[in-house]
C-alpha cells in the first residue's frame, strides 16, 4: 500500500482526548470528512501568535471545544495535525506545514536534541551474565521488564524488528514530529551474544522497515515476521532465566536458537543500506548494548559493518570487588580494555554506572563514580546512571532478605547524585538518571522517576551547577551564529588525545559538537592508520525535516559542517594526513559533500 495515510489514535466518541499522550493503536482518519471544522480550527491556530512553542493546553481546549468533531466528540491532537498535513497538502491553507505542525507537536522534548530517536528491542535469548540485581522476567529480553513502555510496544509488535520501526515511526508522525533522521537504539540485553545471523536479521529488518515508511508505503501485513508466545511464559523460580527462555527457543526453531525465517545475508543487508542513503526516512545513528568481556576486535569489525555508530555498554561499577559480589562476570580491566577498543574504532561511548550495588555504600559510590572521568581508559562520552532497583524475581531479593543489601535512604541516594551530576565534565551528555521502571515492580526503595530534576535543583541550591551536554543543550531556543564562539575542550585516554569542540552562545548553551580523536598509537584496524578520526559530529535545537531551515534554528544553519571543517584544521596541525569519520548510513551523503570518499567501514578525506 503506497500514497498518503493519516494515522490517529482511536477515542471514544464524547471522550475528552490525553493532550500529550502517546498513543499506540492507530486507525485509518479521514480528514476530507471533517474539512469544515479543521480548517476552522486551522485558522485559530495561525492566528495564536507563534513564540516558537507548543501551544498550551488551555488555549489549545478552547478551540477544540468550539470545533466539536460531529458536533460532539473531540479531535484528538494526532488527528489535528493530520488534517493540518491534508489542508496544506491540498493548498487550502496558504500556511507553513512544517511550523504549523510543530506547534501542535506532541512531547516535543523527545526531538530537541536534533534527530528522533526510535527505541526497539530484541527478542528474548539466552544472556552469559549472571548478575545478582538483574530481573528475571522471562517474557522480555534480558534485565528488561515488561511493564516498561519500550518493552510494552515491543511485545505488542512480538519483537518484529519491521513491525516496531514501522509502527514507532507511525506513532512520531501522528503526533507532528519529524521522522527523516532517526537514531535507532536497539536493546535488549547482551546484543553480541545472539548469533550473527540474526544480528544482521534484525537490522535489515529496520532499515527495510526505515525504506519503506519514507517512501509512504506499508507492508506490515507482508513483512511481519513470526508470531512467538512469549508473553504466555512464567518463571517461578529466581536464577532460572537462561534455562526458561532457552528451552521456550529451543521447542520453536530448534537447538541453534535461531530460525529460518530471522536469518539474512550480509548481501541483502548492504542494498538496503545503500537504498537508505538517500531515503525519507534515514538512520543517522545506530546503537546496540552489550557488555565489555563480549568486546573483540573481530565484534568491533562486526558491529561496524552492521551500520553501528554508538555502543552502550554496562560498566555497573568500577570496583572488582564489587563486580564479583554482583555476580558480573568480568572484572574492571574488561571494562579499561572494550572502552579502549571501541574508542579506537571512533564509537561514541554510552556508559551505565549502577550505585547502590549489593556490597556498596554511599561512601563508595562517590569515590566509584570518579573513577570514570579520572581513568583515561574511560572516560565515556555519554552516561545513563540507574541506582540499583529491588526486582522481585532478581537474586538479590535473597541478599534482601537476608539482611545483606538495603536501598538507599532518599537523602543517601541524593548526595550520591548531587556528587555524581555536579561532577560530570562538559564533554559528557548524562542521558539519563533512575530507569523507567513502573513502582508496582519495584519491592522497595526509591520510586520517584524525577530524581534527577530533584537533584539538579538540589546542586544548584549548594551554589553549584551541572555542565554535562545535556544541561546545556539550546533545545527548541532561538540562537544568533553571530553570537556563538568556538570552544575547545581536549582530555587525554588511553589511546591519544580527545578534543571536544563545541559551539556555545554567551550562556554556555551548547548548539552542536564534534569528537575528535587523535590517536597516538597504531590503530587496531587497518582502514584506521595513520588517521585522526571523528567520533561524532552533532547539531543540537529541535529535530527539522531535511531541507528545511527554520529561521534562527540551530539545525540546518551550517554549525555541522563548520564543526567538520575545525575538526580536520585541528588534526591537520596536530600532523595528520587524513581524516576518517565513522558515519551512520544515512549521514555518507553529507560527508561526500564535505570531500570524504568512501572506505571500506569508514569514510575518509585528505588533509592539506
Amino acid at each position: 500500500m503506497g500514497g498518503e495515510w493519516y494515522p490517529s489514535p482511536a477515542i471514544e466518541e464524547g471522550a475528552w482526548p490525553v493532550l500529550g499522550q502517546d498513543h499506540l493503536e492507530h486507525r485509518a482518519f479521514d480528514p476530507e470528512a471533517h474539512r469544515t471544522d479543521l480548517l476552522a480550527i486551522a485558522h485559530e491556530i495561525i492566528e495564536l501568535p507563534d513564540d516558537g512553542e507548543t501551544i498550551a493546553p488551555a488555549l489549545l481546549e478552547g478551540i477544540l471545544r468550539r470545533h466539536p468533531r460531529d458536533g460532539k466528540g473531540f479531535f484528538s491532537r494526532a488527528q489535528i495535525i493530520a488534517g493540518l498535513r491534508y489542508l496544506c497538502a491540498e493548498g487550502l491553507v496558504d500556511f507553513d506545514e512544517e511550523r504549523l505542525v510543530r506547534r501542535m507537536q506532541m512531547r516535543p522534548v523527545r526531538t530537541q536534541s536534533g534527530v528522533t530517536p526510535l527505541t526497539i528491542l530484541t527478542r528474548p535469548h539466552p544472556c552469559p551474565g549472571r548478575c545478582v540485581f538483574c530481573p528475571n522476567d522471562v517474557r522480555m529480553p534480558k534485565s528488561y521488564l515488561a511493564d516498561e513502555p519500550g518493552a510494552q510496544r515491543a511485545a505488542k509488535n512480538h519483537f518484529d524488528p519491521y513491525l516496531q520501526t514501522w509502527n514507532r515511526l507511525a506513532a512520531y508522525k501522528a503526533i507532528g514530529h519529524p521522522t527523516d533522521k532517526v537514531e535507532v537504539i536497539i536493546l535488549g540485553g547482551t546484543w553480541s551474544f545472539h548469533p550473527e545471523s540474526y544480528q544482521i536479521y534484525f537490522i535489515k529488518r529496520c532499515f527495510e522497515a526505515l525504506n519503506d515508511f519514507g517512501q509512504g508505503v506499508d507492508r506490515r501485513d507482508q513483512m511481519a515476521g513470526p508470531v512467538r508466545d512469549f508473553l504466555s511464559l512464567t518463571n517461578p523460580e529466581r536464577k532460572k532465566y537462561n534455562e526458561t527462555v532457552g528451552s521456550y527457543l529451543r521447542e520453536e526453531v530448534g537447538s541453534s536458537l535461531l530460525g529460518e525465517e530471522e536469518e539474512a545475508s550480509w548481501a541483502e543487508l548492504e542494498q538496503v543500506q545503500i537504498e537508505n542513503e538517500q531515503g525519507g526516512c534515514r538512520s543517522v545513528g545506530l546503537v546496540i548494548e552489550t557488555r565489555p568481556d563480549h568486546i573483540s576486535v573481530e565484534e568491533v569489525m562486526r558491529i561496524r559493518r552492521l551500520g553501528c555508530t554508538k555502543v552502550q555498554i554496562g560498566f555497573q561499577s568500577l570496583s572488582d570487588e564489587i563486580l564479583e559480589q554482583n555476580k558480573r562476570g568480568h572484572g574492571v580491566s574488561e571494562t579499561r580494555a572494550a572502552v579502549t577498543l571501541l574508542r579506537a574504532a571512533g564509537f561514541k561511548l554510552h556508559a551505565h554506572w549502577m550505585p547502590n550495588l549489593l556490597g556498596a555504600t554511599p561512601e563508595s559510590d562517590e569515590l566509584d563514580f570518579a573513577r570514570i572521568f579520572d581513568d583515561p581508559a574511560l572516560r565515556p562520552d555519554e552516561l545513563k546512571v540507574y541506582p540499583c532497583s529491588l526486582i522481585e524475581t532478581a537474586e538479590l531479593m535473597d541478599y534482601y532478605e537476608s539482611g545483606d543489601w538495603r536501598p538507599y535512604e532518599h537523602d543517601e541516594l541524593l548526595e550520591v547524585l548531587v556528587s555524581a551530576l555536579s561532577s560530570v565534565p562538559r564533554y559528557c551528555r548524562v542521558t539519563r538518571v533512575i530507569r523507567d521502571i513502573s513502582s508496582d515492580d519495584i519491592v522497595t526503595g526509591n520510586k520517584l522517576t524525577n530524581f534527577r530534576q530533584i537533584a539538579e535543583n538540589e546542586v544548584i541550591a549548594r551554589g553549584g551547577k551541572c555542565e554535562d551536554i545535556r544541561s546545556r543543550e539550546v533545545r527548541r531556543e532561538s540562537i544568533s551564529s553571530d553570537d556563538m564562539t568556538l570552544k575547545k575542550t581536549e582530555y587525554d585516554t588511553t589511546l591519544g588525545k580527545e578534543c571536544f569542540i563545541e559551539f556555545v552562545s554567551p550562556e554556555d548553551r551548547i548548539a552542536g559538537f564534534a569528537r575528535l580523536c587523535l590517536p597516538e598509537r597504531k590503530a587496531d584496524l587497518e582502514e584506521l592508520e595513520a588517521s585522526a578520526l571523528l567520533r561524532e559530529v552533532h547539531v543540537y535545537g529541535a529535530a527539522t525535516d531535511l531541507g528545511m531551515r527554520p529561521d534562527q534554528r540551530a539545525q540546518h544553519r551550517g554549525l555541522g559542517s563548520r564543526l567538520v571543517e575545525t575538526a580536520a584544521l585541528h588534526a591537520r596541525d596536530a600532523g595528520f594526513g587524513s581524516l576518517a569519520v565513522i558515519s551512520a548510513i544515512g549521514t555518507r551523503g553529507w560527508y561526500r559533500r564535505l570531500g570524504f570518499e568512501d572506505g571500506l567501514l569508514y569514510q575518509h578525506r585528505t588533509l592539506r
